[in-house]
């Protein structure tokens, strides 16, 4: 297939697109606990013959397209929601009080099962193999690590994989993204602050661990404004505050957590030590205790193979324009994907949503987070593009 052929094609199946998108977004799911969505996504690739194996990360799918004879290319979209109640009024809106797809994970597994229709009806085209990778877990769960640790990128050995990721502030139509550190190192952090409780009239009989969290939050901000260097990308957010359960009551305890960021490994862990640091001093300096532990796991920076970009740029252009198509900044963003591409060259491109007459103007993890479906053909059809030269160019 030629790229006017891919759009024209993708365009010929919107309507299918969207209804799985919708099918997915009233019906969110947390991370691994996916069961719905993962049944959904067996069912098509079954309804489509295409082979598959399934509960790979507990919910995880893959397929498998190709005749095997030549390169092995992964294509992979993410299916959780997030913990977030959605406000917008649409009428395919959550149906499940306090979750929404609010990241998208809807649009990336209905753009990605497009493109297994639209490649399993060209299969006699493909010599090689394209798996399918629907993964869980990308909102803190490292699903991609669990998946990639359970092998979905060996037999065959996947040797190039991409990825889209829809983007409400860029308009419907555009694509961007950059060779390199494209999305940062993450890390969680958690930091209880024991005192010493009691009436909130009487102050001075008691250790309060509130005003030490207080100062450790204020304190932590100078790591960033005063030890790191201006031209280094850095952010320590504390997110959670919980304390207290009476007005008149100080607490013996005060937990606190956030996020850490980084553009590098090495980052991550300089920020990690000097937070425990200064947390434990300034608890300590205020007749505190402080426990700071960093749970969860560490997420690798996103890191961009030039030749995945190079490769991912010509075939986004082909179907959306060479105007639309832009390199950008590095973004302080975490994504699993990046577990993929630590052992693999990869790709992971951001796709515009945005459409201000639709009001879909706000960003991800918004609850007024919408989309502009007019993209989600355009998705399927990059998908299917980039596979196609992906194998094209290994093979030569």
């Amino acid at each position: 297939m030629n790229p006017s052929e891919i759009i024209s094609k993708a365009k010929n199946i919107e309507s299918w697109i969207i209804e799985k998108r919708r099918i997915i977004h009233r019906h969110p799911e947390l991370m691994y606990e996916e069961f719905e969505t993962s049944k959904l996504v067996q069912k098509t690739l079954s309804d489509l013959d295409i082979k598959y194996e399934k509960d790979i990360a507990i919910t995880g799918v893959v397929g498998t397209i190709g005749n095997g004879n030549g390169p092995c290319i992964a294509l992979r979209a993410d299916m959780d929601a997030l913990p977030i109640h959605e406000e917008t009024d649409i009428e395919f809106r959550s149906e499940i009080d306090g979750k929404m797809h609010a990241c998208g994970h809807d649009c990336h597994t209905a753009m990605l099962l497009g493109a297994a229709r639209l490649l399993k009806e060209n299969e006699n085209e493909i010599e090689g193999t394209i798996k399918l990778i629907f993964q869980p877990a990308e909102e803190g769960g490292a699903g991609g690590k669990m998946m990639r640790d359970q092998g979905v990128l060996q037999n065959p050995k996947v040797e190039q994989i991409y990825a889209l990721h829809v983007a409400g502030t860029m308009p419907t139509g555009t694509l961007a993204s950059r060779e390199g550190t494209l999305l940062a190192a993450t890390s969680t952090v958690k930091i209880i602050v024991n005192g010493n409780g009691g009436h909130a009239a009487a102050p001075h009989q008691t250790i309060d661990p509130v005003i030490t969290g207080a100062k450790i939050i204020v304190e932590l901000q100078t790591i960033i404004s005063r030890e790191l260097n201006p031209l280094e990308s850095g952010v320590i957010s504390i997110t959670m505050i919980k304390g207290g359960n009476a007005t008149n009551v100080i607490p013996s305890t005060m937990e606190l957590q956030g996020t850490i960021r980084s553009l590098t490994m090495e980052g991550i862990l300089k920020l990690q030590k000097r937070v425990k640091e200064l947390a434990e001093a300034t608890a300590i300096a205020n007749r505190c205790e402080a426990e700071v532990t960093f749970p969860g796991n560490d997420y690798p920076p996103t890191i961009n193979n030039a030749e995945c970009w190079d490769l991912g740029r010509s075939s986004a252009a082909e179907i959306l324009g060479t105007d639309k198509v832009t390199e950008m900044s590095p973004i302080m963003g975490g994504e699993d994907f990046a577990y993929y591409t630590e052992e693999i060259p990869g790709c992971f491109s951001f796709l515009g949503v945005g459409n201000s007459n639709l009001d879909a103007i706000y960003d991800v993890h918004h609850p007024m987070f919408k989309v502009d479906e007019d993209a989600l053909s355009l998705g399927t059809a990059i998908h299917v593009n980039n596979a196609l030269k992906a194998l094209q160019s290994l093979k030569n």
